[in-house]
């Protein structure tokens, strides 16, 4: 099992910036590839970023490439996501999880079913 903790969610200015953290307890956290999804009401959960288990490989959605970054402590047990540039269609329910496999592969971590642990996650609004 594992935990995920998210936090630094929060209500900023288009044009601003807001860096989000997971902290993950339980089994070994470089055992797991991680990734960051999104959700707004009605939709379905949409990836956003993703980092293999020693951070030699990161992945973005097209809507947030140049704007936000994944990055990972493995010392300790946490991920984050620096978001800059914020727009408005950035509001949504942010939600770290973790992937079982240690590498990115093939199209596995684009969806929610290749991420077999998820936390609460943690609200962004951004304001025109």
């Amino acid at each position: 099992q594992v935990q995920l903790v998210e936090s630094g969610g929060g209500l900023v200015q288009a044009g601003g910036s807001l860096r989000l953290s997971c902290a993950a307890s339980g089994r070994t956290f470089s055992s797991f590839a991680m990734g960051w999804f999104r959700q707004t009401p009605g939709k379905e959960r949409e990836f956003v970023a993703a980092i293999d288990w020693r951070s030699t490989v990161t992945r973005y959605a097209d809507s947030v490439k140049g704007r936000f970054t994944i990055s990972r402590d493995n010392a300790k047990n946490t991920v984050y996501l620096q978001m800059n540039s914020l727009k408005p269609e950035d509001t949504a329910v942010y939600y770290c999880a973790a992937n079982p496999r240690l590498f990115l592969i093939g199209s596995d971590y684009l969806s929610p079913h290749g991420y077999d642990y998820w936390g609460q996650g943690t609200q962004v609004t951004v304001s025109s």
